[in-house]
């Protein structure tokens, strides 16, 4: 089988990774070449090399000076992304080697040119609907077209748009491996609002616990007015973090805090959590509740800070044992890749039906 994987023109796959999409791209390309599959990744610059990705990229942006002085001209940052996923799609128009195309994208055009290319595509739903990838399946109207979501929530966030059916994320649990645990409580993603990380700072200090977060900064403003105010002995900002440097984190803390104040369509962090051993707190916020059940974590309303800090005590008296066998049972790579390999038999038979 010859799978093409298609992913955001904006990020690299490599670690550190920007989010939980490029992480399930670069799992689910290795994933499935482990089995057997033959992989082309297309990807954003400065891609892991092991992936042999193929950048999304245009030819030299070349407008003539009449073009340019035109005041509806977007910025030249979107016409590249553009065109970099139109001559992706023109590509896949002409060629008869792929048997299924996999569009992790955020961009409407994959989806909006599907019917042109060759092989059948699904994509994955990693995000609720937007502006303009909705619009886009309405009207590609390929009927070989097949749809993802991440999670239960996600899917009845675009049951209004597009039937679909569910595989959750995974993560390596073969890399994410159980530590000892420790005193202190751990907080992992974008420092952004909808993230919301200095609810988690609050949340430990009224717990009496101190705190290490890490992550890219996503909203500098944000930081500087909500989260670097609230830093001190207790509470420590570690940075963007690799994967073996996360493992370490997760598996010497206490409890991980997962506090989003948007609806998460799956919640990687506390996957990754529960894989090193290490129980969750999180806001009940989108698919968290899908995976965060009682024996391994707590879930509290969202936004409700004293409600997260006296969860603390639960979750750190819970089996740092059952959090690692739920976290393999439920929430692996191996396990997701299995899943997208039946997606994709199914899929076979629509090649070339165009």
């Amino acid at each position: 089988m010859h799978v093409v994987l298609i992913a955001s023109s904006r990020f690299p796959l490599a670690e550190p990774f920007a989010g939980g999409l490029e992480s399930l791209t670069w799992n689910l390309a290795l994933g499935l070449r482990s089995r057997g599959a033959e992989v082309t990744v297309f990807a954003g610059s400065g891609s892991d090399p092991r992936l042999g990705a193929r950048e999304l990229a245009t030819r030299p942006l070349e407008l003539s000076d009449t073009a340019r002085r035109d005041v509806a001209m977007p910025a030249a940052s979107w016409l590249t992304e553009h065109h970099a996923y139109l001559q992706l799609m023109l590509e896949l128009q002409r060629r008869d080697d792929v048997d299924v195309v996999h569009n992790n994208s955020l961009h409407h055009l994959p989806v909006a040119m599907s019917a042109a290319a060759a092989a059948p595509m699904v994509t994955t739903l990693h995000t609720p609907p937007t502006p303009w990838l909705e619009p886009a399946i309405a009207i590609a109207g390929d009927p070989r077209s097949r749809y993802v979501a991440v999670s239960e929530h996600t899917r009845a966030a675009w049951r209004h748009a597009v039937g679909s059916e569910v595989v959750p994320n995974g993560v390596d649990v073969g890399r994410w491996t159980p530590g000892p645990g420790g005193n202190a409580l751990a907080w992992v993603g974008r420092l952004v609002p909808e993230k919301a990380p200095h609810l988690a700072i609050d949340a430990a200090r009224a717990a009496g616990r101190p705190l290490r977060l890490a992550g890219p900064v996503g909203d500098p403003g944000y930081v500087r007015t909500m989260v670097l105010p609230r830093l001190g002995d207790d509470v420590e900002l570690l940075g963007h973090l690799g994967t073996d440097d996360l493992v370490t984190l997760f598996g010497t803390s206490a409890a991980t805090l997962v506090t989003p104040v948007w609806d998460e369509p799956y919640g990687l962090v506390a996957a990754e959590s529960l894989a090193c051993g290490t129980p969750v707190v999180a806001f009940d916020r989108g698919g968290l509740g899908e995976f965060v059940r009682p024996a391994v974590g707590r879930l509290v309303p969202g936004g409700d800070v004293v409600a997260a800090a006296a969860a603390v005590p639960e979750a750190v008296a819970l089996s740092r044992t059952a959090c690692r066998d739920h976290a393999v049972r439920a929430c692996s790579v191996d396990r997701m890749v299995e899943d997208y390999l039946k997606v994709y038999g199914a899929m076979l038979p629509l090649r070339g039906a165009a």
